[in-house]
């Protein structure tokens, strides 16, 4: 760390005395500091994890002040007050004090925003998923306009629109703009505005971990970004996917790039106080049918026996002892059965029973049943990123069929093709958020409509 001084020559460097030789030895730059991960950079100086971010935050607050990126005085003063530093002040604080800046932005539909039990919360990670043309970019477009809102619909704050396929639709903006009750009728002081959206295209993996890290942080600083939408937060990772190996090792890889992306976006919201959402694609899924196989046995039950299994005809020069002898030599097939394995006999264990809770698409009590099978879809980037967010929210498109009629008016004659699809029904599910009640697995959720103002909740008499 001699270099530290050359960059920043009234950098005190009195509080961090017992970090810098330990980083001098291990020949640790200031470049090092900044783009490394804190967590590689503890590890090769067997230093304490908290005490290298505190080193590096306090570096880059200082050069972005010499170079007039933002204004950071007040943040310098409390790094030189030891007691002012942010990671002791947060675990003092009350309840009452981290209750107070709960905000949310609304969808301008009461019926959706009671389902998301009153809107997006700013501080969390919310996933918005669901197969092509379900309304997930429908649903972020109108949140981009609703957080520039003043409160309680909204942040009065700008957006930003990070787009790993297409570039913003500002057509479609306008549009909201223009054909929505709520937002036509502001006057023009109060309205929201395409200049307070931010839009930045991240065309591959490399260029959206650069962003994210670098260029995001100080976009959330300077501007006071309420919302950051990332549409989607898969592409990128199935492409690298689809153009490298699926060994175990580029798996595990995978695994931990997921996790520190998660951990960066979930610093990001708790640091600005801002909401983040990401829409995510889906695959299809198929439930396990239920197999009648003789291979299948129930527990409990001994294997047939290996007289049972082999029949060859006698030869004719043999004897009948001579006849046994080879039945009981003779190997026995691969085909033999197998003991059950235990995820059989219990089936409530197996991951096919466990996504039912956490992916919004559920195949009922009645798994096996191949009516039930024909929409299911698990959303993109397993289990691990789904343990990163704290909310999914699932958009499920089904093709709705209505019987024909004839033109007096009555059914269709047997025979006849008398069934034909009229349109596409779209429903708003909450697999799981924790400022919400989950939809119930047999319950289809809020449905809604898609319109030239946004989305609207939909209303059906029983």
């Amino acid at each position: 760390m001699t270099d530290l001084l050359h960059s920043l020559p009234n950098f005190p460097t009195k509080q961090y005395t017992h970090l810098l030789p330990s980083l001098e030895r291990n020949l640790i730059t200031t470049t090092d500091l900044l783009t490394l991960d804190p967590l590689e950079i503890a590890k090769r100086a067997h230093l304490p994890l908290l005490d290298i971010r505190r080193l590096a935050n306090h570096v880059l607050a200082s050069l972005q002040s010499q170079l007039g990126v933002n204004d950071w005085p007040e943040a310098l003063r409390n790094y030189e007050d030891s007691s002012k530093l942010e990671d002791a002040s947060s675990l003092k604080r009350s309840g009452n004090t981290v209750s107070e800046p709960w905000n949310v932005i609304g969808t301008l539909d009461p019926l959706l925003d009671a389902a998301l039990g009153g809107g997006i919360p700013t501080a969390y990670i919310t996933e918005v998923t669901g197969e092509s043309g379900a309304g997930k970019t429908q649903f972020l477009l109108s949140l981009l306009l609703t957080a520039q809102l003043p409160p309680p619909a909204g942040l009065s704050r700008p957006t930003v629109y990070i787009s790993t396929e297409h570039p913003l639709p500002t057509s479609r903006l306008a549009q909201l703009l223009r054909d929505n009750p709520h937002l036509a009728s502001l006057p023009a002081s109060s309205k929201p505005t395409l200049n307070r959206i931010f839009s930045i295209q991240t065309p591959d993996l490399e260029s959206q971990e650069h962003i994210l890290t670098y260029q995001l942080p100080v976009l959330l600083a300077r501007d006071k970004i309420g919302l950051v939408i990332i549409d989607s937060i898969a592409a990128n990772y199935r492409a690298e996917r689809s153009s490298s190996s699926t060994s175990g090792a580029a798996l595990g890889l995978r695994s931990t790039q997921l996790i520190q992306l998660g951990h960066q976006l979930r610093s990001l919201a708790r640091e600005h106080n801002c909401a983040i959402v990401v829409s995510n694609q889906v695959a299809d899924r198929f439930a396990p049918i239920l197999s009648s196989s003789p291979l299948q046995r129930p527990p409990g039950s001994s294997p047939p026996s290996v007289h049972s299994q082999i029949s060859s005809p006698p030869h004719p020069d043999s004897s009948p002892g001579m006849q046994s002898l080879d039945a009981v030599i003779m190997p026995p097939p691969p085909s033999l059965p197998q003991p059950m394995p235990p995820t059989t006999q219990y089936p409530i264990l197996t991951l096919d029973h466990q996504q039912n809770f956490f992916t919004g698409w559920s195949a009922g009590p009645h798994c096996h049943s191949q009516t039930l099978n024909q929409n299911l879809k698990t959303p993109s980037l397993g289990l691990v990123w789904t343990n990163q967010i704290a909310c999914r929210i699932a958009l499920i498109k089904e093709q709705h069929i209505y019987r024909r009629v004839d033109s007096e008016g009555g059914d269709r004659p047997e025979g006849a093709a008398d069934w034909t699809p009229r349109q596409w029904r779209r429903y708003m599910k909450v697999a799981f958020a924790s400022w919400a009640p989950a939809t119930g697995s047999e319950e289809k959720g809020t449905e809604f409509e898609i319109y030239g103002g946004g989305l609207r909740a939909i209303e059906r008499k029983k």
